[in-house]
């Protein structure tokens, strides 16, 4: 839960940690440590609802 919350701030404020930090009302040092511990990339969220969707798929 917490990682979409990063990822979907990120995306919001265009892939700035600076910006995305605010946003979250955290600091840019704790954003930064929470990005290498849930380790986002760019394009990390598409993969997960790749995954989801096939998931469905094979039900």
């Amino acid at each position: 839960m917490e990682r979409e919350e990063i990822i979907k701030a990120l995306k919001a404020c265009n892939w700035v940690m600076a910006r995305a930090a605010k946003t979250l009302g955290i600091t840019e040092r704790m954003i930064g440590y929470k990005i290498k511990k849930y380790k986002i990339r760019k394009g990390a969220g598409e993969e997960e609802r790749k995954k989801k969707r096939s998931e469905r798929s094979h039900e």
